[in-house]
């Protein structure tokens, strides 16, 4: 293949066919980008990380003391995960994938990324689906430990609340589901969400409806394709105490 594109992987997945890309855009400089596509769907870029690393700085901000258990839903290029690590408070984080193709590409380091997090005795991969385990809190994210609760869940799945990468994670933004994720969060823990959009007033209300505090971020970043900045957001939400 050319020196500036090189398709890394390419397999099936329950969502369709998935994979994994290099390429190199001279006029942005010497550097490998990453690429994640799913059919023809670009899900994710190593250009566009600040609002993923964002997600672990702005959430972890938000929990109190140490010792802290986090779990990361969805891997992607293992941005936000990468960034948790750099909490030195953390004790252990799961990240949590529904495809082993992804989990895979980390393992085996086809990402630059999968080296820090493989190196790293903290970060445990979890391969299932985030919204079938944040919903069963009797079982819950662990599978070593059913019913444990965390200090924070750190969450990168859909492109925003309304916009799905999957249209059966729809169900999942509901109060009565919410509600079951945040028994699997200690008291006054976090959660914290990913959006491409910006904030969603509707979507705060409905944060408002399971956590006694909800803050959204936007966060910003350059764009060459766009000659400017670009936003997502960031939602900071904190659970209730004993």
């Amino acid at each position: 293949m050319s020196s500036l594109f090189e398709e890394i992987d390419s397999q099936s997945s329950p969502l369709g066919q998935i994979s994994l890309r290099r390429r190199r855009i001279p006029v942005l400089g010497d550097r490998d980008i990453y690429e994640v596509k799913l059919g023809d769907e670009f899900l994710m870029s190593s250009m566009f990380v600040d609002a993923e690393e964002a997600l672990s700085t702005l959430g972890l901000a938000a929990v109190k003391g140490d010792s802290l258990s986090v779990v990361v839903g969805g891997l992607g290029l293992g941005y936000t995960a990468v960034a948790a690590l750099k909490d030195e408070r953390i004790d252990e984080l799961l990240v949590v994938d529904a495809l082993e193709t992804v989990i895979g590409w980390h393992r085996d380091e086809h990402v630059p990324l999968g080296k820090i997090l493989n190196a790293d005795a903290r970060n445990r991969y979890v391969l299932g689906s985030f919204f079938d385990l944040a919903t069963a809190p009797g079982t819950g994210f662990d599978p070593n430990s059913p019913g444990k609760q965390f200090d924070a869940i750190l969450l990168d799945i859909d492109h925003s609340p309304t916009e799905y990468l999957n249209p059966a994670n729809a169900s999942f933004y509901t109060t009565a589901n919410l509600a079951l994720m945040a028994e699997q969060l200690k008291p006054e823990g976090v959660f914290a969400m990913w959006s491409q959009n910006l904030p969603d007033a509707d979507f705060e209300a409905l944060l408002k409806t399971v956590f006694t505090r909800v803050e959204s971020h936007v966060v910003a970043f350059d764009n060459p394709f766009q000659g400017g900045e670009s936003t997502n957001s960031v939602y900071v939400c904190v659970k209730g105490g004993v």
